[in-house]
C-alpha cells in the first residue's frame, strides 16, 4: 500500500486532478479519498518586523577594495 497526501483544488464541477508517483504500475487500483469536510483556509502572514540600526552616512573617502582592506599579506 502506497499512502500519499497532498492538497488538492476541487474545482466548481466537482473535479480534482491527480498526478501519481511513477512507481505506480499502469493498471486498475483502489483508491480510498479522505477529504476534511472545511477548505484549507490561507492565511497571509504579516511582513516581517525586523530591527533597524542606523550608523549614519558612509565616509565619503570609504575604499572596500581587497588591498584597503587587508595587509600586504592579503589576508
Amino acid at each position: 500500500m502506497i499512502t500519499i497526501e497532498e492538497i488538492a483544488t476541487v474545482t466548481s464541477d466537482g473535479k480534482v486532478t491527480v498526478q501519481l508517483p511513477s512507481t505506480v504500475p499502469p493498471g486498475e487500483h483502489k483508491l480510498v479519498l479522505v477529504i476534511d469536510e472545511q477548505p484549507i483556509i490561507k492565511e497571509k502572514s504579516p511582513p516581517l518586523d525586523l530591527p533597524v540600526i542606523s550608523v549614519g552616512t558612509w565616509p565619503a573617502n570609504l575604499s572596500l577594495s581587497r588591498e584597503d582592506m587587508y595587509g600586504d599579506d592579503g589576508r
